[in-house]
């Protein structure tokens, strides 16, 4: 999974719109990202076509968003990973550390 959809995943984890979206996603990454609409409206459009989100609601100009039990077993599956992915990272940390010569 792209750390864009796993970005956009998390932030659904309550119904949201494209630009809530955006801008919780700027939160939750301390700005370090910062998507663009055509990326977050193209990723939301496949992971509708896969079945991995829905439409909650549709506003006055604005769809709302919210994650299947299909996206929700998607994402459980790829936090578990980047867990361990972590944990591994932190195990290896010492041999890679910023004092070691390269």
């Amino acid at each position: 999974m792209s750390e864009t959809a796993f970005y956009i995943l998390l932030s659904l984890a309550e119904p949201r719109h494209g630009y809530g979206i955006v801008k919780h996603v700027e939160d939750i990454s301390n700005s370090r990202l910062r998507l663009g609409s055509g990326t977050v409206y193209g990723t939301l459009t496949k992971m509708q076509k896969d079945g991995i989100i829905t439409v909650f609601a549709d506003e006055e100009r604005k769809t709302v968003y919210e994650v299947t039990d299909l996206g929700r077993t998607l994402i459980t599956a790829e936090i578990s990973r980047l867990e361990e992915l972590h944990d591994n990272a932190q195990k290896y940390r010492r041999f890679f550390g910023e004092n070691k010569s390269m």
